[in-house]
This record gives C-alpha cells, structure tokens and sequence, in this order.
C-alpha cells in the first residue's frame, strides 16, 4: 500500500489518467476494485448471503463486479439495485449486463423504499455491502437513498462500505443527517482525507486501502501533490 491521501479530483485523476495516458481499459479498473472487495470478504470468512445494495453510477458497478466473483467462489450474492437498469451508462451498464446475464439475483427497487423488501434480504444477509453512492456524491444523500440508509443502520448485520460510506464526504468527513455507518470500508488507491478526521471511524470502521492495478508512477505522482497540498493547508 502506497502511503498517499488523495482528494476526490485526485481519485478521479488517477482513473482519467490510467485510461488516456497509460492505455488501461476502465472497465479493468473496475474489475480489479470489485475483486478486491470480493477478496477481503473472503479474508473475513464470508459464506453468505452478501447483500450488495447498489446505485446507478461507478460505485453500483464495482458492487456489480462484487456479485460476480462472490458467485464464482460459490457465495451467494443478492444485488439490490436503485436505479432502473435503462439508467445504467458506461462500465456499469457493461457489468450490470454481465450479471443479468449470468443469472445473478437481482431485485430491482428502482426510485422507490419498499421497506418490507429491503427487510426481507437483510434479515438473510451474513453481510451487507453498500455501493449506494461513490466519492463523487455530496451533501444529504436524495430519497429514497436518505431511506434506504437509515433502514441499512438499523440492522445489526455486519456492512461494508465500497470506497466510503454513503453520505460521507470523502474530503472534509462530514457525515450527512444519514450516512451509511459501516464494520469496514474498502477504499481505493489511496486513503482520503476525511477518513483522517476525529469521528470518522464511526461510520468508515476499519478502513483497507486496495489498489485496483493502476501504474505506481502515476499514484506516487499524484500522491506527492497530495503532500504538498496538505502542506500548504
């Protein structure tokens, strides 16, 4: 693991900056998040069911990957989407298309809170995992996501949070009036500076930094401008 913060435009560069200068494919960047997150889960022993609850950007298609290699380690993995899958785009929508496909459970609650459904899973879940919302998400997550989270909080299973809890934000660690309070939160490439702040272990848990196979120049250069950046502060 790389010693570096990084910011949120940070993060968002190295993936630019993978694809357009060094010739990565996104959707491989992707792929090696979601394993990542696939390999702790079976470090912590999961057996499942692994409840994924994802939305419609990155963070929902990492949870997407997620469910792929749960079911080929014989996991059973149960894909809660908000979003409509027409919504979908990009390396998302490619990956939503490969777990449909596969025969993936997917339950499709679309822009509604249908409590009694949501219960059902998490009351067969060994863990939950939120692909909610990504670094890019600030301020007070919208409905039915506000609702979404609090009835995620309210169980005693043990969560995961994919890169950062919903409604946290990664650069100044606010938690929004409702944010996804996880056991553990799997980030990537580097951590980010909220998670540094006093309080934010109440909703990041443990926090595990994963890479997700981008070139080490590019992630030492622009973890040096992290430093610098925050020395300047």
């Amino acid at each position: 693991m790389l010693p570096f913060v990084l910011h949120r435009e940070q993060t968002r560069d190295v993936d630019r900056r993978a694809v357009e200068e060094y010739g990565m494919s996104s959707l491989v960047l992707m792929e090696n998040a979601g394993r990542g997150v696939a390999d702790k889960l079976c470090q912590f022993g999961a057996q499942g069911p692994v409840v994924i609850c994802c939305g419609k950007g990155n963070n929902g298609g990492d949870g997407f990957v997620l469910a792929r290699h749960l079911d080929l380690r014989g996991i059973e993995a149960r894909l809660l989407l908000w979003a409509e899958p027409h919504e979908l785009t990009g390396d998302a929508a490619a990956n939503f298309n490969i777990v449909e496909k596969g025969g993936l459970t997917i339950d499709v609650f679309g822009q509604r809170h249908d409590a009694s459904r949501l219960e059902k899973h998490m009351g067969e879940a060994e863990w939950i995992v939120d692909a909610l919302l990504g670094t890019g998400a600030r301020g007070e997550p919208r409905a039915p996501l506000d609702e979404v989270i609090e009835q995620l909080n309210a169980s005693a299973t043990p969560k995961l949070a994919i890169d950062l809890p919903s409604g946290f934000d990664c650069d100044t660690g606010q938690a929004a009036a409702q944010t996804v309070r996880a056991r553990h939160t799997c980030t990537f490439v580097a951590l980010k500076p909220g998670f540094l702040v006093t309080g934010a272990a109440a909703y990041t848990g443990e926090v595990h930094v994963l890479d997700i196979g981008a070139p080490r120049r590019l992630v030492e250069s622009l973890g040096s401008e992290g430093v610098r950046r925050q020395e300047r502060v």
